[in-house]
């Protein structure tokens, strides 16, 4: 009985202790960042996340200079980061912090926490203009798609130029819209480090006045097809009065005038004469057959005097 009261007692003992101790923390998960930024150089404009084991001092984010350096407190002299991977900036802290005998044995981790020394710009002829970081690996296509592609009124090239290492801008490279949507050639979607702009001008135009169904002006998708027949087609053929005789206006080279180009339109469309092409800006005036529209009118007046007469004489009677 006594072993069993004693037993009874240090059973009670534990059950209290365990009630007055602190709850145990439950192991939490290391925090991390909504989205894991991928490793890659460091450049100018980039938030750095930096943490130093017993120096709270130089554990906070620090953003990168424009001249491509750290400023860090406690630190002389400014840490090269520019164009160097996160270790190799901790190994610089870590060496600073040693040679200047703030830390014996330093522990430093350094994290990137925002690109912005990537940009890629693109602009023109899409849906919406953007301008966001090359953070990891992105491609061409990646930057239309985050501009919603291209406009109703997108040419067909895509204009690309990248900064050189000298920071000038660099050459100009043109990208065939129709062979990179195609995937006729996958090297055209290019992949893009940063720095890129991407330029869609837009297509040029023709425009066409005078006897057509829906005169106006028509961009032009592929320059190297576009002729007066087509241009006809798209402007769903023409008016019963159209002239035989139609007129392209062109702007000379160098100059701002303009030429006017005489085209036989009946031969063209009778497949008598050669087709004509067009080029962008070229205006296309196609006026009316005045005798045509003469004797249309006086053969028009004839029958409904005619007919007024008629309508009288039955009166009449």
């Amino acid at each position: 009985m006594h072993c069993a009261a004693v037993l009874c007692l240090y059973l009670c003992f534990l059950s209290v202790a365990a009630l007055g101790a602190p709850p145990t923390a439950s192991p939490q998960p290391a925090a991390q960042d909504a989205a894991i930024l991928p490793v890659q150089r460091v450049g100018p404009d980039d938030l750095l996340t930096i943490a130093v084991a017993d120096l709270p001092e130089l554990t906070r984010n620090f953003r990168v200079r424009g001249d491509g350096t750290l400023s860090l407190p406690l630190l002389k002299r400014s840490i090269a980061a520019k164009d160097k991977y996160t270790w190799e900036i901790e190994n610089q802290i870590s060496a600073a912090l040693a040679q200047e005998e703030i830390l014996v044995r330093p522990v430093v981790s350094v994290s990137v926490a925002e690109y912005r020394s990537v940009p890629v710009t693109v602009l023109g002829a899409v849906r919406h203009p953007v301008t966001f970081q090359a953070v990891g690996e992105v491609h061409l296509l990646d930057a239309l798609t985050r501009a919603d592609g291209l406009a109703d009124d997108a040419g067909p090239e895509i204009l690309i130029s990248r900064p050189r290492l000298d920071g000038a801008p660099g050459p100009i490279q043109r990208i065939p819209v129709k062979s990179l949507m195609d995937d006729v050639n996958p090297d055209l979607n290019l992949r893009l480090q940063g720095g890129e702009e991407i330029r869609v001008p837009p297509a040029g135009r023709v425009f066409v006045l005078g006897n057509v169904k829906k005169p106006g002006g028509y961009p032009i998708q592929d320059s190297s097809d576009l002729t007066v027949m087509k241009i006809v087609a798209e402007c769903e053929g023409l008016l019963p009065f159209a002239s035989k005789e139609a007129y392209i206006y062109r702007n000379r080279r160098g100059n701002t005038s303009r030429s006017e180009i005489p085209i036989d339109l009946r031969q063209i469309m009778d497949r008598k004469a050669p087709d004509v092409a067009l080029q962008a800006n070229d205006i296309l005036y196609i006026p009316d057959d005045k005798h045509r529209k003469l004797t249309a009118q006086t053969v028009e007046r004839i029958a409904g005097f005619g007919m007024a007469t008629v309508s009288g004489l039955l009166v009449f009677h």
